[in-house]
């Protein structure tokens, strides 16, 4: 996110009007939602989860313990259990 100057971006009406409420503070305007991207779809995060995933799963299913992938993979068993739940859905 990088700041914006509202007295190039906004009309002279509209930045009058803002300035009545905020007058020289930050504030945050949330975009619509139906141009709201979901969480990871900027970076490679969300297919770089998944693909761990289906690796613990495929690891866990060719028989490695439950406690080995939480060590290799530094994720709690408990999170282990939930990626496994995850995949058997």
């Amino acid at each position: 996110m990088g700041y914006k100057n509202g007295s190039v971006l906004l009309p002279a009406e509209l930045l009058k009007q803002i300035q009545d409420y905020v007058d020289g503070e930050y504030i945050y305007i949330p975009r619509l939602t139906a141009n709201r991207k979901k969480w990871g779809d900027k970076t490679e995060a969300r297919s770089m989860l998944a693909e761990r995933n289906a690796e613990i799963y495929r690891k866990y299913k060719s028989g490695v313990p439950v406690r080995q992938l939480s060590e290799t993979y530094c994720i709690s068993p408990q999170g282990i259990y939930k990626i496994l739940a995850a995949y058997k859905n």
